[in-house]
């Protein structure tokens, strides 16, 4: 990994291959080696992936919410001289990248929806992550994370998997409890980005789970009428991973949106 400093902290990402970059954001409790695997399918592909804030080998910013997330992403940008790149966010990397795609949309020949949507937190939703807050502060954020890490996945694969998940576990508890619940405060109060979707002008590639349980299907599905070139994939067996639970599929998915967004 390499590192700059934006705003007197540390900001990790990495760096490999050449051409016109991938950059990929991971999501919750998540950090950037969640994409290894993954992009064993892209081996002569350029690809930037970032740890966001508090996540991984990056510190936490002063003043935690997805709006400071995508300025350290254009520090990265600015830092590697980037121009052009296709950006795909995992969940709160899709919150991140649409926030992005608001403030710099210049820079995205593509935006990649992952398992994300652009839609503030329901009030009820606000009051799930309250509570995840108050279980955290009262016992810690192992436990938390043993419970929610599992739960991202469709539950035959969760099942049947146990190497991806556990190791997934094991990065997510080298966070701190500070630095996961200040990611669950900045999903909270994040805006509603839905109109960044109709007024962007590049494609926008929607890859969503059927079985996904921390994206509500509805949202999932109501996000794809909005930009004015979708490239849109619903996989039926698969939960809030496809790059795990899926990853032959979604990776020709991603590979065949690049080829769309190159010509």
């Amino acid at each position: 990994m390499q590192t700059i400093q934006f705003q007197n902290k540390k900001i990790a990402f990495s760096i490999q291959g050449k051409g016109t970059p991938l950059v990929l954001l991971h999501g919750f409790c998540e950090d950037s080696r969640m994409w290894d695997d993954f992009l064993t399918l892209f081996p002569q592909r350029k690809i930037v992936r970032i740890d966001l804030p508090g996540f991984g080998q990056s510190d936490l910013q002063e003043n935690p919410s997805i709006e400071e997330m995508a300025n350290v992403v254009k520090a990265v940008f600015d830092h590697l001289k980037i121009e052009k790149c296709v950006l795909i966010g995992h969940s709160m990397g899709g919150y991140v990248s649409l926030e992005f795609a608001k403030k710099y949309g210049e820079y995205l020949l593509g935006l990649g929806m992952f398992h994300s949507q652009p839609y503030a937190d329901s009030e009820e939703k606000k009051i799930t992550r309250n509570k995840s807050i108050d279980f955290i502060r009262r016992n810690g954020h192992i436990h938390y994370v043993k419970q929610v890490i599992p739960a991202l996945f469709a539950y035959d694969f969760s099942k049947g998997y146990q190497f991806e998940v556990n190791k997934l576990l094991y990065n997510a508890i080298q966070n701190s409890s500070e630095n996961i619940i200040a990611a669950l405060e900045a999903m909270q109060n994040r805006v509603d980005n839905s109109v960044v979707l109709k007024q962007i002008d590049c494609p926008v590639l929607f890859v969503i789970g059927k079985q996904d349980q921390a994206i509500p299907l509805e949202n999932s599905l109501n996000q794809t009428a909005l930009p004015k070139i979708a490239d849109i994939h619903i996989l039926p067996s698969v939960g809030h991973m496809g790059m795990f639970e899926a990853k032959r599929k979604t990776a020709k998915i991603v590979k065949d949106f690049l080829l769309f967004v190159d010509k």
